[in-house]
């Protein structure tokens, strides 16, 4: 509404008594928001139609989602693990059952204090087939007393994330489903 308002150079009440008066439907502003960034529709497709092979990644992706991926956030769907084998099936997942493209996905990397950064990102790249540069935000926990770990992960802990409030709720859905 803010955005005519401004193009006709009317007032934002002006544009909300029209609109009232004619009752035209409103939409809420996070769907407004999220048809403005996503102008082509969803970012992501999710596949109804399975062969064996992708029931079984759809299977071992939900899984791992509930029991490695980040619940608590209601706007993206985000995994992390210090196994590059989980991570590259999520991804497989996130991409063949989801639909989402591999440049849409975002990569960060949590590393322990006495984690070498180069070598943690020589290796996830590596190990993902990562172009330089894909991980984007690196963060290195402080040390906090003694510490019970005996073998600390030296490449890190790897976060895939694809931020999408629509897609969340339908991976939500569908782990409902298996319950």
């Amino acid at each position: 509404m803010q955005e005519i308002a401004d193009k006709m150079g009317w007032s934002l009440h002006k544009v909300s008594y029209w609109l009232n008066k004619c009752n035209v439907p409103r939409r809420l502003p996070s769907e407004a928001a999220y048809v403005k960034w996503n102008p082509n529709g969803d970012p992501f497709k999710i596949e109804n139609k399975l062969n064996k092979n992708e029931i079984l990644l759809k299977g071992l992706g939900l899984g791992l989602y509930l029991g490695e991926g980040n619940k608590a956030s209601d706007h993206s769907v985000r995994l992390g693990n210090s196994d590059p084998k989980l991570i590259r099936l999520f991804r497989k997942f996130l991409i063949k059952i989801c639909g989402i493209k591999e440049e849409k996905l975002r990569y960060s990397l949590l590393l322990f204090n006495d984690a070498n950064k180069s070598n943690a990102i020589d290796f996830w790249n590596r190990e993902l087939d990562l172009i330089p540069n894909r991980i984007k935000s690196i963060f290195s926990l402080k040390p906090r007393g003694k510490g019970t770990y005996k073998k600390k992960s030296m490449t890190g802990v790897l976060i895939i994330e694809f931020c999408n409030t629509k897609l969340k709720k339908e991976i939500d859905k569908m782990v409902e489903m298996l319950e």
